[in-house]
């Protein structure tokens, strides 16, 4: 299996498929707390529209709202991001209270091995995790993408 990261800021609907027909993506996993985007120009990733597109596609898509950050998890990295003015569409990398926070209520209680086996049962080979943000190092999809090549040994991809 390969594991590949993607985000949708900064990224056109044909641009954000392309590269997952581009890079043979035959498994999308969703990651995100909430399932939709603000704004119209991104419309295509809420969560009906992104997995009728996904279907025509050939792309098994699968949600895993247990990698999710929490609400309040979110709200310590929304605090970082005010106190550096900084807006989400713009971050380059994630604050280390939310990676520890994340680490630690998030990661520390996902079944990997679990997670693993049933990409591996139903046939999964070229793997990408999605949530928003442009840069993989803004979003907790990094930290993900971490523990599966730190414990795992996958090497990961960034779209």
């Amino acid at each position: 299996m390969e594991f590949f990261t993607i985000g949708v800021y900064n990224c056109s609907e044909s641009e954000f498929f392309n590269k997952l027909v581009q890079n043979r993506i035959d498994t999308f996993l969703d990651i995100r707390q909430r399932r939709g985007v603000r704004g119209s120009q991104y419309a295509f990733v809420n969560s009906n529209r992104l997995q009728h597109r996904l279907k025509e596609l050939n792309i098994k898509y699968g949600y895993i709202d247990t990698l999710a950050p929490t609400t309040a998890i979110r709200e310590l990295q929304k605090q970082i991001d005010l106190e550096k003015g900084e807006l989400k569409t713009q971050r380059k990398e994630l604050g280390k209270v939310f990676i520890i926070e994340y680490k630690n209520r998030i990661l520390k209680n996902f079944d990997f091995d679990n997670f693993l086996e049933s990409l591996y049962r139903e046939g999964a080979h070229r793997i990408a995790l999605f949530c928003v943000e442009e840069h993989s190092e803004a979003c907790h999809r990094s930290i993900v993408a971490e523990k599966l090549h730190n414990t795992y040994y996958y090497h990961i991809n960034h779209l």
